[in-house]
């Protein structure tokens, strides 16, 4: 059973979570140390992140020069960002919050939970644990690493506007060819002390380095963007084949030499997927649990939520497949037939896919005029659906969120995995356009990064049970409060579904690392499920042994927050737009601090 207030004085072990007094104060020369030490760190933090520069739009004015630069990766500034981090949570213990106002108190919860994880995370030596990206215990994966970010960034993120961006596109791509070469030599480290792919992980990440070298320079859809984009701002030069000539200098050769090392490891590669076969592997779970989820449930204690919320939803789903007539096999079997009906499948080509972009864009523009109804404030930024380049689709997850920059100068964006459209039948599709999308991520992203109330190191920051744990719940308000379902039980019953899937998320996340399931155990359970179709069980899978914990922030983010508004509902007075502002109103927090604000 989930334990609400458990949960809080968990994550409150460190005596972060104080009551909020129900009255304004003062700003305090204490807030004032507060904010400068956070914005001096938060200014270091872009200085080193050239990428996180150009993606906030804040590679401009006195950091223009970040838009020639790529983040560096080599062992030494893994290093420094560990040193940084145990640093960091140092000077906050010390600092003194007793004497912080309560607008301020929140803000230093929210830096200490972040500190104190990172600090945690510093004391691993190996993968990306503590060093910045994403929490893993590996440098390069079928969904991370240079080769898998670096093009995409390139192609959609970096602006080119003069011949100046022109000039940093081609900075970036030769500096391309330098990181990658950093991440192999940390690639190779790790493989020294055994810290390697599983066979399975390393024959993707393989497939994916060598179709992405396998390519020409001129034929890579990151050179192809400098091209078009310098075309229609009228910037003369023959940008394409500068960009081109560089990928085959100095990129290519560094992505042979990445797969050789990988190669050369693949002797060591195991069948076991969990990390609990590394060096304090059962530590690296319970932190990264705690990272993502920002609770401090156990893998025991997840495991047991999740099998239990799988069946209470599976229920439901039963009732209304029941009532439409399909009484035969589990709920998993009758799910899997209406995956494989071809009613609804979208053919699998390239003129079917630009048509189903098309109308989940449709779908996005079709909900924007019902928000108000339950929303006080809505974001400026819009949104757009995009396909995930087909370059790193055999990776990469089924769907994600890209935010918009602080200013709202390049819109919000939600990629869509299409390497088989079968993964996504119709009547679950538009269930992930509103939990990435609206009333989900772009909403609550956006929404975020328009508040100028917030200092920017808040309005940037974001922790995954709580953007995540939005999202899911979106789907819920798009379900139930804009009934976006009336007339479409097929629709309940995706809704539902990915409701579904997210709560096997827990027990197969869970099942992997901490009750030492096999790759094909978990495979088996998510398929009988019938919580993906397709071969999107096996990527998802894959996807939680490289990133560890990450999957279990949804289902326990939206626990929370449905919890928090079953309890509002109870109270007198009860005004949904009212709720759902005061959820937003400070941005993406740690659940605890969530529930310090809802409940105060």
């Amino acid at each position: 059973m989930f334990d609400r207030r458990r949960l809080m004085l968990s994550v409150a072990g460190a005596g972060l979570v104080s009551a909020l007094p129900a009255f304004a104060q003062t700003p305090t020369d204490a807030d004032a140390r507060l904010d400068a030490l956070l914005t001096r760190w938060f200014d270091e933090n872009i200085d080193e992140s050239p990428e996180s520069a150009t993606s906030l739009g804040l590679d401009k004015g006195d950091r223009a020069g970040l838009a020639a630069r790529l983040s560096q990766r080599g062992p030494a500034d893994v290093a420094r960002d560990k040193a940084k981090a145990v640093e960091q949570w140092r000077v906050l213990q010390a600092f003194p919050k007793g004497e912080l106002s309560p607008a301020s108190l929140i803000t230093y919860e929210i830096a200490a939970f972040s500190a104190e994880t990172g600090a945690a995370g510093a004391t691993f030596d190996y993968g990306n644990v503590g060093g910045g990206g994403r929490q893993g215990p590996y440098v390069v994966t079928q969904m991370s690493g240079a080769y898998f970010n670096v093009p995409d960034f390139l192609e959609n993120q970096h602006r080119i506007e003069t011949t100046a961006d022109a000039e940093a596109f081609l900075s970036r791509v030769e500096a391309f060819g330098v990181v990658l070469d950093q991440e192999t030599e940390r690639v190779r480290a790790d493989g020294d002390r055994d810290i390697v792919l599983s066979t399975v992980l390393m024959q993707k990440t393989l497939r994916q380095l060598d179709a992405l070298s396998g390519q020409s320079g001129a034929d890579m859809a990151f050179v192809k963007a400098l091209g078009r984009k310098t075309s229609e701002k009228g910037i003369a030069g023959d940008w394409s084949a500068r960009a081109a000539a560089l990928v085959e200098a100095k990129v290519k050769p560094a992505l042979a030499r990445q797969a050789e090392t990988l190669k050369a490891q693949q002797a060591k590669a195991s069948q076991d997927v969990g990390v609990w076969r590394f060096p304090r592997g059962d530590e690296l779970y319970a932190q990264n649990l705690k990272t993502y989820t920002t609770t401090d449930l156990s893998g025991a204690e997840i495991h047991r939520m999740g099998l239990k919320q799988v069946a209470e939803i599976s229920a439901e789903i039963d009732a209304i497949l029941k009532a439409q007539g399909m009484t035969q096999g589990t709920v998993g079997e009758r799910i899997a037939a209406l995956n494989a009906d071809p009613a609804q499948l979208w053919p699998n080509t390239d003129a079917a896919k630009i048509e189903l972009i098309a109308s989940l864009n449709a779908q996005v523009e079709a909900l924007q005029p019902l928000l108000p109804r339950v929303f006080g404030h809505l974001p400026k930024s819009r949104v757009e659906v995009r396909r995930v380049p087909p370059s790193i689709e055999v990776g990469a997850p089924g769907g994600y969120y890209q935010a918009p920059t602080l200013d709202g100068s390049r819109p919000g964006a939600y990629y869509i995995n299409l390497r088989d459209t079968a993964n996504w039948p119709k009547f679950a599709l538009p269930t992930l356009t509103y939990h990435e999308a609206s009333p989900g991520h772009h909403l609550q992203v956006a929404l975020a990064r328009e508040m100028v109330s917030l200092p920017i190191y808040r309005r940037a920051g974001g922790f995954s049970a709580f953007n995540e744990g939005w999202a899911l719940y979106a789907e819920g308000v798009a379900a139930n409060d804009l009934d976006v379902y009336a007339d479409n039980p097929l629709g309940r019953v995706g809704f539902l579904g990915s409701y579904l899937f997210r709560a096997v998320r827990l027990v197969v996340d869970t099942g992997l690392h901490h009750e030492r399931w096999s790759r094909q155990q978990a495979i088996d359970y998510m398929a009988a499920s019938g919580a993906k179709p397709g071969d999107a069980s096996a990527s998802e899978i894959d996807r939680y042994c490289v990133m560890p914990g990450q999957a279990c922030s949804y289902k326990i983010g939206h626990t929370v927050i449905a919890g928090l508004r079953r309890e509002a509902e109870a109270r007198p007075g009860f005004d949904l737009k009212a709720f759902h502002d005061k959820v937003l109103a400070n941005g993406s927090v740690p659940l605890s601090v969530l529930q310090k604000i809802m409940t105060a």
